[in-house]
């Protein structure tokens, strides 16, 4: 049995059995009350009595950055030893830092990625801060503020690369007291240190400087330290701290784990040297470090945040009224409706609310998701490159990341853009999911769902048509349905697919009728169910007014391909949203998505789904959706119960006595041909005198760039304000 001195600058004195590699030691823990001269007398007296020393909170070298510099106390205090090895911890601490932040990152992926990190202190941690920013992290010294009071730039600490320069304060700090160095935990802290902890994710360092400047609500932060005693744990549970990483090896004890500093590890390691003589360095550890075999320990602290997996989903502005409806932006009305929607596109990626509640009854697994809009319309999307949209999107990407989640959603118009996620998905280091697959499971369940409430009783001898066949949604729309529906017409700008999907079609369901044409005036009449899934702006997707009696039309485009006013032209005619989904558990959004409470889109459910299953991959991207995905998706719909909410027209719920009324309208007009073609010339000449549009955009686009000169100086006033609020940690 070895036994190693523990010496601490201030703290109680104990003698503690633990083992570590296969040995025993024991450790004397000894305190000398603060004063260097009883520090001098404990090391005299157990100099050559014990196999090696260490000191607690008592450094002989500091370090910052690539600068280092002796303390004047700790060259002082090792004058009493002449025998005895007396280590810090500086020689193993950055390894076994770096070392620790990686397996951490395994045991939780991400659990560190793209954080505000708050050194505190700095001081010491070198191999944290360059394993942190490894990470993406975005880290800040809280070093002036801590020692000498002074706030950094924003009033906080100081921003610094690790590869700069030491400040000038590290020749004060190698002549300042211990005990202020490494303050006691107790104590009140300074009245204006809450604003660098609120703007932290994670904050990092040594658990007493933390304890005692850190404020009362740390809710939802990150601590990660050397280690932590039960006292620390419990004090850090009250403030509202969510997860503490030990960063260094525990010990073993007579009661199980014995949380140690690198400065008592080191010791350890040096009495494990196999040559006494040789130089203490960190190529004379590294072998014993490699056999240390363990794992950070991570403390849930919170039981909110015990077992919860996280998703982001992004959505955008479907036409500028959305930007002038959020409280940030109401004043915005005021504006040219085209200046607004020109220069909103520029903003950056903006964190809306948190998504809670939702839980698998059948696995139990919770789920949390963060929601993130973008400032771009569907129509600035389509008028800047698609490499604008992705900047955007990678953007949001890593403010999902740094706030936990490890998949992220692509909602409207963002899964359309360019490639419909692959760049995004190959620029992010999460997930990325376009949430197409569920949503054409959920639009072909709602489909099905109002041809039956409209009084369909056999649907294999209905007619189909899809327009927008050869997009994303539409080919597998197309090829599922044909298997249900044996007569399907598909409509697409694009010939040359449409005769490639027609083939797919008729090779994977022989038998089916297949009709491919590039416009869909001609089959409307003739059709059961209309499925709208294209990307076109400024048109007329579809001519209502020659719909077959007790047509369902399913709008699946985001925004809306068919307007209320159209719809309303015929009333016999039931026009639906695509399917909405209902997310199990007691689910708020915590923020108005424009649908029910409890009602998620469906490309919204699977990248809850997916996280609800632990499927963190890349699951539907591009433009061919995989026949396989779409019904594996819904298997895991099943396992999980998510349930295909109420259909909904317009936002309206589609009741019995709505279905009613529209079956006894489409009854009349197919025993009255005369009453149908009267109600149907009249419903044309009307949609005639309206404005041709689709996604709420017209045709026309006069008026454009008239406030180009406007909308240049507004960018240079949001990029001010965004300079303002990085500089102001807003999170």
């Amino acid at each position: 049995m070895k036994d190693i001195l523990v010496l601490h600058w201030q703290g109680e004195e104990r003698t503690e059995t633990v083992t570590f590699l296969g040995e025993t030691f024991t450790l004397q823990h000894k305190s000398c009350g603060g004063d260097v001269a009883t520090a001098q007398e404990l090391l005299a007296a157990h100099d050559g009595h014990v196999t090696a020393i260490s000191l607690e909170d008592m450094p002989l070298t500091l370090e910052l950055g690539p600068a280092r510099r002796e303390h004047a106390w700790g060259q002082q205090v090792v004058t009493a030893v002449q025998t005895t090895p007396v280590v810090d911890g500086r020689i193993i601490r950055a390894g076994l830092e770096r070392w620790a932040v990686i397996l951490a990152d395994r045991a939780q992926p991400g659990i560190f990625s793209r954080k505000h990190v708050l050194m505190t202190p700095g001081l010491n941690h070198n191999g944290l801060a360059h394993a942190l920013e490894k990470r993406g992290c975005d880290l800040w010294y809280a070093d002036p503020f801590i020692y000498f009071g002074l706030p950094g730039a924003p009033g906080i600490g100081s921003r610094r690369s690790r590869n700069q320069a030491a400040p000038p304060s590290l020749e004060r700090l190698k002549g300042m007291d211990y005990g202020r160095l490494y303050p006691s935990p107790n104590g009140a802290a300074p009245e204006n240190s809450p604003a660098p902890f609120a703007w932290a994710d994670v904050i990092a360092g040594d658990i007493a400087v933390i304890r005692r400047f850190a404020p009362a609500q740390l809710n939802h932060k990150t601590v990660a330290v050397e280690y932590a005693t039960a006292e620390d744990l419990a004090d850090l549970q009250m403030r509202g701290v969510a997860l503490v990483v030990e960063l260094m090896p525990g010990l073993g004890g007579e009661y199980g784990r014995v949380p140690a500093s690198a400065a008592t590890i080191e010791a350890i390691l040096t009495t494990l040297q196999p040559d006494p003589e040789a130089a203490l360095n960190e190529d004379a550890f590294l072998d014993l470090m490699a056999d240390i075999d363990w794992a950070p320990a991570i403390h849930t602290l919170q039981p909110d945040e015990m077992g919860v997996n996280r998703f982001a989903f992004v959505i955008h502005p479907l036409h500028v009224g959305f930007v002038h409806k959020h409280k940030w932006f109401r004043w915005t009305r005021y504006l040219p409706d085209d200046l607004v929607e020109a220069v909103a596109a520029y903003l950056p990626p903006l964190y809306l609310s948190r998504i809670t509640g939702g839980q698998s009854p059948a696995t139990g697994q919770r789920v949390e998701g963060i929601l993130i809009s973008l400032g771009a319309t569907p129509r600035q999307m389509m008028r800047h490159d698609e490499r604008f949209t992705y900047k955007q999107l990678h953007r949001a990407a890593l403010m999902a990341e740094r706030k936990g989640a490890r998949i992220m959603g692509l909602g409207a118009f963002t899964s359309v853009v360019g490639d419909a996620g692959i760049t995004v998905a190959h620029e992010a280091d999460i997930a990325i999911t376009s949430g197409n697959s569920l949503t054409v499971a959920a639009t072909l369940e709602a489909a099905k769902q109002a041809v039956v409430k409209m009084g369909a009783t056999d649907l294999t001898k209905g007619k189909v048509m899809i327009i927008g066949a050869t997009g994303s949604i539409g080919a597998v729309c197309s090829r599922l349905l044909a298997q249900a529906i044996y007569d399907v017409v598909l409509v697409s700008i694009e010939p040359e697919k449409l005769i490639d999907l027609k083939r797919t079609i008729q090779a994977e369901t022989p038998g089916s009728t297949v009709t491919i044409a590039t416009r869909p005036d001609e089959f409307v009449g003739s059709c059961d169910l209309i499925v709208t899934a294209t990307s076109a702006f400024g048109q007329r997707i579809v001519d209502i007014s020659k719909c077959k009696p007790g047509a369902v039309i399913c709008d699946v485009a985001r925004p809306p391909d068919i307007s209320k006013e159209e719809a309303a032209l015929r009333p016999d005619v039931l026009v639906i949203e695509s399917g909405e989904v209902l997310i199990p558990g007691d689910i708020d959004f915590g923020y108005d998505i424009g649908l029910p409470p409890k009602t998620a889109y469906a490309c919204l459910a699977e990248t809850a789904l997916l996280a609800m299953d632990g499927r963190f991959e890349d699951y539907t991207l591009g433009r061919n959706i995989s026949m396989e995905r779409v019904k594996e998706i819904y298997r895991l719909f099943k396992k999980h119960n998510f349930q295909i909410a109420g259909l909904r027209s317009f936002g309206e719920h589609v009741t019995d006595e709505v279905a009613a009324h529209k079956r006894a309208l489409a009854d009349e007009l197919r025993r009255d041909p005369a009453a149908l073609t009267r109600v149907q010339q009249e419903s044309g000449a009307k949609l005639a005198a309206m404005p041709v549009q689709a996604k709420g955009v017209r045709s026309s686009r006069s008026g454009r760039g008239k406030w180009a000169m406007a909308g240049a100086v507004m960018v240079g006033v949001l990029a001010g304000w965004r300079l303002w609020r990085t500089l102001s940690f807003r999170a």
